[in-house]
């Protein structure tokens, strides 16, 4: 089978490999569909942050299940999100179901061979099926929109509540999608980036400018200097750490969403601001798949295409023949990226043909309406 193989600092290249060893309890082969890009991704590939190598990766995956499960909750023909984290049966923390906080654990794409690849053996407990009609392209961001509900779902919402995202990539945009899922009245989302402001507006947002200012003072200017309720941070820096905290209203709950990338120094007036207003500073890791039905990931495939906006996301759709390339371009920032999937399955690659019709045909019927307007 052919697959994206990293085999070192700003090396990869599309090679034939063998097909995945079985993995986990009741593993299941799956043909990958389609895989998003992280920005681990892009860490990995380009100054080597992970486990080492060779490595296939990618842990945002969908696919279509090659054969019946071992319990038969799975078809074949069945469309799937994979759940990434394989947990280790014998920690404690798997046994009240937080793969994702045990001290061991395998994970797709980072410890272990990922989704770049046409074909994976997967646990069956590690596949949810997606909804008829559900897109092998939206399946792959059932992992991005999972860490965000786990995230927002640590907040309390109270009344009439407000909220403050800091940052607006695709993790920052589930989130302000899930505060308002889940009943936020009023949500703001701040970014340097006048596109991805752009699409948050798209999406019902209001926007702050940060170029034009902090994020906190922008948002207590907004909010007639009272904060709000529920502050995410979603950027993954020590600026915008501090930022998130600062912007809270009294009783305000911050959730730190973002890894950061930079170190952060608490000042003391940041601390009295804590201790005098009693925020509550929510940490949050990854997604839980259990218990089943009311977990993370069920939630995200059952509001995917109706509450749930994930197609607007989505800036670009490749080949995996073109992994280098790509990621080279991601990881040098030479174009603008909000979120990049790799369509690996014949299937995934006739959406993206059918999506691009679609979108010609919107534009040229916008062109001839215009035109008639004249």
């Amino acid at each position: 089978m052919k697959a994206a193989v990293l085999r070192g600092v700003r090396d990869i290249a599309v090679l034939d490999v063998p097909l995945p060893e079985p993995v986990g309890i009741d593993p299941v082969l799956v043909r990958i569909g389609a895989v998003g890009v992280c920005g681990s991704d892009v860490l990995r590939f380009g100054v080597g942050k992970g486990y080492g190598f060779p490595l296939v990766l990618g842990h945002e995956m969908s696919g279509t299940v090659e054969e019946d499960s071992p319990s038969g909750a799975l078809r074949a023909g069945d469309r799937v999100a994979i759940f990434p984290c394989i947990p280790d049966a014998a920690d404690p923390m798997t046994e009240i179901g937080e793969y994702t906080l045990a001290e061991k654990y395998d994970y797709f794409g980072s410890r272990r061979d990922g989704g770049l690849e046409e074909f994976l053996r997967v646990p069956e407990r590690n596949l949810v099926k997606l909804p008829e009609g559900t897109t092998l392209i939206a399946g792959a961001l059932v992992e991005p929109a999972g860490v965000a509900l786990h995230a927002v779902r640590k907040a309390e919402v109270p009344p009439n509540a407000s909220a403050l995202v800091i940052g607006a990539g695709p993790i920052g945009l589930f989130a302000a999608q899930w505060l308002r899922i889940l009943g936020v009245v009023r949500v703001i989302v701040s970014d340097v980036d006048e596109r991805k402001r752009a699409v948050a507006q798209h999406l019902g947002f209001e926007t702050l400018d940060a170029t034009t200012g902090p994020s906190d003072e922008l948002a207590l200017a907004a909010t007639g200097g009272r904060g709000v309720d529920i502050a995410v941070e979603a950027s993954g820096l020590g600026i915008t750490f501090l930022q998130a905290v600062h912007s809270a209203a009294h009783r305000g709950q911050v959730i730190l969403l973002g890894d950061l990338s930079t170190d952060v120094a608490l000042p003391k007036e940041t601390v009295s601001r804590i201790l005098r207003r009693e925020l509550v500073l929510r940490g949050t890791w990854n997604a839980v798949i259990t218990p089943r039905v009311t977990n993370d990931w069920e939630m995200v495939v059952a509001c995917l295409g109706r509450t749930l906006k994930v197609d607007d996301l989505v800036s670009h759709v490749e080949e995996l023949d073109d992994a280098p390339e790509v990621f080279a371009r991601l990881a040098d920032r030479a174009g603008w990226s909000n979120k990049t999937i790799f369509a690996v399955s014949a299937d995934a690659l006739a959406e993206r043909a059918a999506a691009l019709e679609a979108s010609l045909s919107a534009s040229l019927a916008g062109s001839l309406e215009k035109a008639g307007a004249r």
